[in-house]
């Protein structure tokens, strides 16, 4: 099968494409013939090295967090032949090899079928960067969304702003503002229905913030952003209001005034999926994917690019930021 890996970390010319041995299923594992796979900017900080080495296999190893794909061998798993799958969790493109291949096996929990209705690409872009997943266990489980509460979610081309956006307003926020880098992205952004974008270019972020809430602020920062946003997420914060930091597309390191979390007493986390029990991420994961065929959520692709090019779709979000998922397909 043909697979994209890397024999060390560094730059985007490290993806080559390579010819692997598909493993065949065996005993509770099923093997899936893949057809999309997510890109993430996950791939790309462990790529280049930037992750705690604990944290993921050495190299040579293949990307890849999540794809969706069609059963061929169902195995053990209960699944039956020819049905089509979301796949992702158990440590892939992390622990263990990804899914920037043709072919893998997964575990049974590991395989979430795609409901009737939904795309192959649709599924894939609804987990693509888990922005969509973080958002709901985030905002369900640590943050404590209320009805009628108010939620900012700066990136909203990004998967944590525009999956956060979205599902905070399924889970019944009043109101939920997010951020755009250009103009362009912030006039995307309203074309799509979100109402209240920060163009950065022509404003800040709590100056923004202040003014669609009339100076209150917001109840809960989920933020995927930080670097210079760190500050002015917090500062966006109303009393008692909740920051959880999830990514840092922007950079690790910020500023942040201690008195706007000691002043409005406000709570700081950091979130990652470690925190969440494997059989919750799953049933979270199962509900996007209803919602998406309810229509109630709609991940937007920005582009799909062939597998022997993932080296430019990673170049791709990470450095044209684009508005929506990157995906790449496996169709030749």
């Amino acid at each position: 099968m043909r697979a994209i890996e890397y024999r060390r970390h560094g730059g985007y010319e490290e993806l080559r494409l390579v010819d692997r041995a598909a493993e065949p299923a065996t005993g509770g594992r099923a093997s899936i013939r893949l057809s999309y796979a997510e890109v993430s900017p996950a791939d790309n900080t462990i790529r280049a090295g930037r992750m705690d080495p604990s944290l993921h296999q050495p190299p040579p190893h293949i990307p890849g967090g999540g794809a969706v794909g069609r059963i061929t061998d169902p195995g053990a798993t209960g699944l039956a032949e020819g049905t089509r799958v979301v796949v992702g969790g158990g440590g892939l493109g992390w622990r263990t090899d990804g899914t920037w291949c043709e072919q893998l096996t997964a575990d049974a929990g590991q395989l979430i079928p795609i409901p009737h209705g939904v795309s192959d690409e649709a599924a894939c872009a609804l987990f693509a960067g888990a922005g969509y997943s973080t958002a709901y266990l985030v905002l369900t489980r640590l943050a404590g969304l209320k009805a009628g509460g108010t939620v900012l979610a700066p990136g909203i081309g990004g998967s944590v702003g525009m999956g956060t956006v979205e599902v905070a307003r399924e889970l019944g926020a009043s109101l939920v503002v997010s951020t755009a880098s250009r103009t362009d992205k912030a006039e995307a952004a309203r074309a799509a229905g979100h109402e209240h974008i920060v163009d950065l270019s022509r404003e800040s972020l709590t100056d923004g913030v202040a003014r669609i809430t009339e100076g209150r602020g917001v109840d809960i920062a989920v933020d995927g952003v930080a670097g210079p946003l760190l500050g002015p997420c917090i500062a966006s914060l109303a009393r008692g209001g909740v920051y959880v930091g999830v990514g840092y597309s922007g950079g690790t390191q910020g500023t942040v005034d201690i008195t706007d979390l000691m002043w409005k007493n406000a709570t700081a986390h950091g979130y990652t999926f470690t925190m969440t029990p494997p059989d919750v991420a799953r049933a979270a994961r199962v509900t996007l994917l209803d919602w998406l065929r309810a229509g109630r959520i709609a991940p937007v692709v920005a582009r799909v690019f062939p597998l022997e090019q993932a080296a430019e779709a990673q170049r791709h979000l990470i450095e044209d930021r684009p508005f929506g998922r990157v995906l790449l397909t496996m169709a030749r």
